[in-house]
């Protein structure tokens, strides 16, 4: 089930975005790879010019302590990177060309809520 995103003040302009704002790796790259390249591109094309202030919105709190209202453009950022490559270098296709088939390829963290900055290897 989909919650409900909030996006803090300056940050309303995302909203038509709102289905990037996906808090694990496995939900990004599933989302990337079921794309379409137009998808793609006017995701890239609208939140390249929003990542910084994004980033810096979400510096102002603590590792592992983003607020609620600022996961969603915090997620939007993680998705941007994520389909940044496939716009800027594979000509926008949602896949990888030339290589092996991505399902194959298993994230042990990949179900994680990435705005909690767990440890890759450290006690869970």
């Amino acid at each position: 089930m989909q919650m409900e995103i909030t996006f803090p003040a300056g940050f309303e302009d995302l909203a038509p975005f709102a289905q990037w704002a996906l808090p694990t790796a496995d939900q990004r790259t599933l989302t990337r790879r079921e794309a379409s390249r137009e998808e793609l591109r006017a995701f890239y094309d609208a939140v390249l010019p929003r990542v910084e202030a994004i980033l810096d919105e979400c510096d102002r709190f603590a590792l592992g302590e983003l607020p609620e209202s600022h996961r969603g453009i915090f997620n939007i950022a993680l998705s941007m990177a994520e389909i940044a490559p496939h716009v800027e270098f594979y000509r926008g296709d949602p896949s990888v060309p030339y290589s092996f088939e991505e399902a194959r390829f298993v994230a042990v963290h990949g179900a994680d809520e990435t705005w909690q900055a767990l440890p890759p290897n450290g006690p869970r």
